[in-house]
């Protein structure tokens, strides 16, 4: 087993930074047992060892509770809310180590990075916690000399005890994901539709709030939900609505100074048709929930890290109305999920919503990760490939995708030099996007951040390349700086 570290055998990451009171901070590099943040001065709450020879130093392990000691010297590494005027992108870092890259695709692009952004499901699968994503968030940060400010999402909480879990240990964005409240209508039929309707506790309420004219836009756009499609979007949404309200609100008594709150009912297997959009709007004002962005179920294939496929004529069309009605009610911003990779939809986007838009995006960097360990270490590569393939039936049945394994060409079959071609083929890419987990929780994910740790600063420029193609299709320049 290595021994501890010592100062002696440590190489320097980042230069000795100076905090208010006087103390020094500094990530070195031992070989053999990884970054550790250099602590000197007066630093009684950073746990670690102390440096023999050096006064005060401590050599501390990059923890939850040593980043958030580190945010308490310095205020710029604390998670902030979103600017109100600035567009939003979320970069999901399943690995704990591609946030330098993101930092880098962001600066100087005038846009307000989520750099923290997990879901309860995304660290089950990879047995990480909210606050071993944030505290990843705030090393990267620090590494970086990353000062402009970035925000902190528990993504896809179905829990009020997850929402308040993440509060506790400094989230500012939360989204909140009713999904499993919401009832498919689709195939119902009308004289059911109206009696799931007439059976809801509210349903007078709504009926007479129908009838004084709420649900509807007051201008000429011809925005408004008629009766048949409010007894459909009350019986498809009421009970997500409450839900959703009630997360709220024990969030705001956690945090009475304030938070950012999502809404998504993009997981659903049915769009959110605009009437439904404008109901789910209203009625969450009118339970007092101030929400910032709201993620409706786009129409189209909306499927994990590749290209939307639909009918453009129709998404845009549909896209104007969403946008007319966000910035109707309240000017929230509309959110893409499961927005890796979508190009062809981010022009549409920052036009239809003037740029009141925020975009989620993960798995894309693992799939950058792949790339470097399918050109470094083929071998490895060859073995993640065959294991996705038999774990593919198990970890893919929460994900809305089209992948056909038998598309994937034998492993056998290819030279070395083919495999980055896996992560660009539909079948293949999508099958290592949603078999993550399992990769990164066994020997397969430590021989993977090894091979990512020896050809670091490769994949940090491989990211921000990756990611600055998606900001690039925002329209997100150094000019559209606030």
């Amino acid at each position: 087993m290595p021994e501890e570290p010592a100062l002696a055998r440590c190489s320097p990451v980042t230069p000795s930074v100076p905090a208010s009171d006087g103390s020094r901070f500094a990530l070195v590099r031992d070989a053999e047992r990884g970054t550790w943040l250099l602590a000197s001065g007066s630093v009684e709450e950073f746990h670690g060892a102390a440096c023999p020879g050096e006064e005060a130093a401590k050599l501390c392990p990059m923890t939850p509770a040593n980043a958030f000691a580190l945010a308490g010297r310095f205020p710029w590494l604390a998670a902030r809310r979103l600017p109100q005027d600035a567009m939003s992108f979320g970069f999901g870092d399943r690995l704990g180590l591609a946030t330098p890259g993101h930092i880098r695709a962001v600066q100087e692009t005038g846009i307000f990075p989520v750099l923290a952004q997990q879901s309860v499901r995304e660290n089950a699968r990879t047995g990480r916690s909210f606050a071993d994503v944030l505290a990843d968030a705030i090393f990267a940060a620090f590494r970086e000399g990353f000062s402009s400010g970035f925000g902190a999402d528990a993504d896809h909480l179905k829990e009020i005890s997850d929402a308040l879990e993440a509060a506790r240990v400094g989230y500012t964005f939360f989204t909140c994901d009713p999904g499993d409240h919401v009832v498919s209508v689709a195939e119902m039929r009308e004289d059911e539709v109206r009696s799931r309707f007439a059976a809801l506790r509210e349903s007078s309420d709504l009926a007479r709030r129908h009838a004084a004219g709420i649900y509807a836009i007051g201008d000429d756009s011809g925005l408004c939900v008629t009766e048949d499609e409010l007894r459909r979007a009350a019986v498809k949404y009421g009970p997500a609505i409450e839900h959703a309200a009630v997360m709220y609100h024990a969030l705001r008594d956690a945090l009475p100074e304030g938070l950012d709150y999502e809404v998504s009912v993009d997981e659903t297997d049915e769009p959110t048709f605009p009437a439904e959009h404008l109901f789910i709007a209203l009625e969450l004002r009118r339970r007092d929930v101030e929400f910032v962005s709201l993620a409706p179920r786009f129409v189209g294939a909306m499927e994990k890290g590749v290209d939307w496929r639909g009918d453009m004529q129709r998404f845009r069309t549909d896209l104007a109305r969403h946008a007319h009605i966000a910035a109707a009610v309240g000017g929230y911003r509309l959110s893409l999920h499961s927005g890796s990779d979508k190009f062809s939809l981010y022009p549409e986007l920052a036009q239809a919503t003037e740029g009141r838009v925020h975009v989620k995006t993960a798995g894309t960097s693992y799939l950058v990760a792949l790339e470097i360990v399918s050109k470094r270490r083929p071998t490895l590569f060859r073995e993640i490939v065959a294991h996705s393939l038999r774990a593919f039936a198990e970890e893919q049945a929460t994900y809305h995708i089209s992948v056909r394994p038998e598309k994937v060409p034998p492993l056998d079959a290819l030279e070395d030099n083919d495999l980055p071609q896996l992560v660009e083929s539909h079948d293949s890419r999508q099958l290592l996007h949603v078999t993550y987990g399992s990769v990164l929780r066994g020997p397969l994910g430590d021989d993977l951040r090894a091979t990512l740790g020896e050809n670091e600063e490769e994949h940090f420029e491989m990211l921000a390349k990756h990611m600055r193609r998606h900001l690039d299709g925002l329209e997100v320049g150094s000019d559209d700086q606030p």
